[in-house]
């Protein structure tokens, strides 16, 4: 396999990330959306990240959106400007080939580049261990789980929260 071309996202990438994260929806655990946006909808997210300073990429391969993997806001009070929550999602036929953990090392570049300190990711459902699996292996330490707080698909669902530190984390405190 060729190594993906990951790069910024532009809009032109968004009909692509529609029907991969319209799929996640429909068919899987990863989001507790219920209902599938619209490429209207996901082109005003795209938008509010880029315009709030925040990253989002794509992987090429083949040709093709492979995935994607943006950094938001974790919470909107102020404390919280140098922590943020990242998102990936990849086509399934491009699983189990290291785009996630390339996009992730991208991502991670990226928000420490932008003076972030902290990155938190919200996986859900337990049992999503691909997802466990490429935050472990890019550092992140697993912070708790809180049991049964989604319900999809009939059935609740966990949701896995980890952590790892960007740059200094937590050891200076950053400028003004």
């Amino acid at each position: 396999m060729s190594a993906p071309d990951i790069r910024p996202t532009t809009e032109a990438d968004l009909p692509a990330i529609t029907a991969i994260y319209q799929q996640a929806v429909r068919e899987g655990t990863a989001t507790f959306e219920l209902e599938p946006p619209d490429l209207t909808e996901m082109t005003r997210r795209y938008r509010a990240l880029i315009d709030g300073g925040y990253p989002y990429f794509v992987a090429m391969l083949d040709g093709r959106v492979a995935g994607y993997a943006y950094a938001g806001a974790y919470r909107p009070r102020p404390a919280y400007r140098f922590t943020v929550e990242n998102s990936i999602y990849l086509d399934p036929s491009f699983h189990r080939r290291g785009v996630g953990s390339m996009l992730l090392e991208r991502l991670i570049a990226e928000c420490e580049t932008r003076g972030f300190r902290q990155m938190i990711a919200v996986i859900g459902d337990s049992a999503n261990a691909g997802s466990i699996g490429v935050h472990t292996r890019c550092g992140f330490k697993m912070i708790g789980t809180h049991p049964s707080v989604g319900l999809k698909f009939g059935r609740w669902l966990d949701t896995v929260m980890m952590q790892r530190d960007l740059g200094e984390g937590a050891r200076t405190v950053p400028g003004k």
